[in-house]
């Protein structure tokens, strides 16, 4: 995935807007955009966005700035601060200047006057109660420490293949590289990996790669001649304690070309879901035979025909098994065969759909489901339904079926029913929908379950979840931090602390700004600390299972700065980063119990 790039969209096309194709109907017929749209219309129109997203960034924190300044002189009339030459911030460079305007603009909002303890789901507002903020130093240098005996294994996105690094020395073990097998677009994407008792002697991991036009979005130049290969392959992959070898092209033996979340079942590790939001296909395989033992797809529709509305304004989620050919006991869904849209929603690139600025085949069916986690001890699945802003809850003892829909915007009801069909087909019908949401996570606990809400909401929305039913499983909390006004910053990915007491976020600026990590109570749901500035796109925490370090990688495949960053858990500080030439959207450390499983990603995103 790319850097965030996002724009609320206006409820109509204006003539100063000529990237956005215009939607129009013939009756009930929905006129969608035209494939001339190429990737050079949506590069040009990510740059504007971008631009636009580092302007309104920069006066955000000028004005943040000038509040924090004039809070001694309350009594004097209050100025819009005006952006020059002189008064602008230098966001490119995105470390103490912007985490300390960050910091003023905190305490000019009254940051430490209260303490309000948990935020209901029906309260208002953002937290109010004191939270830190440590501007991180870019230097930082971890200068030979250990981090125990523990393997992080990493896809290197554009590098095409995945690199396993040993935290107790910091060598890398060894690498394997998609390019040497044929595959002439490994977009190395996610992945999750088997336990090993001792990993240093072998271990077994399953990497998702993409292919078709995502090699195409990232801003690198390409010949229009030459059409990318379609890739999207899911591959196992075994390390036997001096190389990665490969041992299936599990796509290629199922027929399911699947290309974004890979997370593995912790209540035995007999199995794995691999999910793509393209294709809107969530599908679990059995870990020894590759057998497909459900398939899933999601389609949406809309209650009106317009790309712009068609999420807005409610419709209709439909939930099907789908199965392979009788004859030859393969799906039809190899590479990009399936795609709706051409490449994937970028993180914060929902709305592209909306404005008809994302071509496919399909694009008013889409959903966004691409990432299916596990409850801790197995006991249900749930898919993230990212234009929908919910979860569809599966049932892994009735093979699969939908047991229920979870919404997590804020002004939403907690619960959407689920109606069956047929066999085989279930319906979820929306009155509307608030905003998109992102990335989801269970606590290792089981105690509860949350969801990023992004664009039009900017909040981490928290469901309890301990009854058996979960049906009956209710909104309990919002995360709000004061300093999250529109857009940004956005809480992005997470991973939990070891007793479930702290949740990690990885909270992100518009690029080329550094990102950082904020550290979230989950007994009150109330922000502990932010750590500033560590560098542009942080991506996935992975936490050591003896629960003393969150690694989070950065960068990268953007050809920007690039590291992993190494957050000492006892005080939350940054201790380090190590360097890292690769281009990571994922982190899994390689677990050496079965009981570890539920602190990987797994059960978050």
């Amino acid at each position: 995935m790319v850097e965030p790039i996002r724009e609320t969209p206006a409820k109509t096309a204006t003539p100063d807007a000529p990237l956005i194709t215009p939607i129009a109907t013939d009756g009930a017929e929905p006129r969608l955009p035209a494939r001339k749209a190429t990737i050079d219309e949506f590069l040009k129109r990510n740059a504007e966005v971008l631009e636009k997203d580092r302007e309104e960034f920069q006066t955000y924190l000028v004005a943040k700035q000038a509040a924090a300044q004039g809070a001694a002189q309350a009594a004097a009339p209050a100025r819009k601060p005006r952006m020059s030459r002189r008064t602008m911030l230098n966001v490119a460079v995105g470390t103490a200047g912007v985490a300390e305007a960050a910091v003023l603009g905190y305490h000019a909002l009254g940051g430490g006057s209260s303490d309000t303890g948990v935020f209901q789901a029906s309260g208002t507002g953002p937290q109010q109660s004191r939270i830190t903020r440590e501007i991180v130093d870019s230097q930082a240098d971890i200068k030979g420490r250990s981090l125990g005996r523990w393997i992080a294994l990493l896809p290197t996105k554009l590098g095409g293949g995945t690199y396993a690094l040993d935290l107790n020395s910091n060598r890398v073990l060894a690498s394997i590289w998609y390019w040497n097998y044929g595959d002439y677009n490994p977009i190395s994407h996610h992945l999750c990996a088997f336990p090993s008792s001792d990993p240093y002697h072998g271990f077994e991991f399953v990497n998702s790669t993409q292919g078709g036009m995502n090699s195409r979005i990232y801003g690198i130049p390409v010949d229009d001649a030459l059409a990318p290969a379609p890739g999207t392959n899911i591959y196992r992959v075994r390390f036997d304690g001096t190389q990665m070898q490969m041992i299936e092209n599990v796509a290629e033996t199922t027929g399911l070309g699947l290309g974004v979340h890979v997370t593995v079942n912790p209540k035995d590790a007999q199995s794995y879901f691999v999910t793509d939001g393209q294709k809107d296909i969530a599908a679990c395989f059995d870990r020894t035979t590759s057998k497909v033992k459900a398939a899933l797809k999601f389609d949406w529709t809309p209650n009106v025909p317009e790309l712009r509305d068609a999420w807005i304004k409610g419709g209709t989620l439909t939930i099907k098994k789908i199965y392979p050919d009788a004859k030859t006991g393969l799906y039809d869904y190899r590479g990009t065969k399936g795609n709706k849209i051409d490449w994937e929603m970028v993180p914060m690139g929902e709305l592209f759909v909306e404005e008809g600025a994302t071509p496919g085949d399909a694009p008013l069916t889409l959903t966004g489901a691409d990432g299916t986690i596990w409850h801790p001890e197995g006991r249900w699945a749930a898919t993230v339904v990212r234009l929908c802003g919910g979860i569809c809850i599966l049932d892994p003892e009735k093979n699969f079926e939908p047991a229920a829909f979870l919404q997590f915007n804020k002004d939403s009801q907690a619960q959407y029913p689920v109606v069956q069909v047929d066999k085989d087909t279930w319906k979820v019908t929306f009155d509307k929908i608030h905003s998109p949401g992102h990335e989801i996570g269970f606590s290792p606990d089981g105690k509860f379950l949350v969801m990023m809400n992004n664009l039009r909401e900017n909040n981490c929305s928290v469901f309890s979840c301990e009854d058996p039913d979960p049906k009956k499983w209710r909104k309990v909390a919002h995360v709000e931090d004061p300093l999250w006004r529109g857009k940004y910053p956005n809480p992005f990915h997470m991973v939990f602390s070891m007793d479930s007491s702290k949740l990690y976020l990885s909270i992100l600026h518009p690029s080329p700004a550094y990102s950082g990590i904020m550290v979230v109570d989950t007994k009150t749901w109330t922000i502990l600390k932010e750590i500033q500035g560590i560098g542009p796109d942080l991506q996935t925490p992975a936490i050591t299972y003896d629960g003393k370090y969150v690694l989070t990688p950065f960068s990268g495949f953007q050809r920007q700065s690039s590291g992993i960053a190494i957050i000492d858990t006892s005080t939350d500080t940054l201790v380090g980063i190590l360097p890292s030439n690769g281009g990571h959207h994922d982190c899994v450390i390689i677990p050496t119990k079965l009981e570890h499983m539920k602190h990987t990603r797994s059960c978050t995103l």
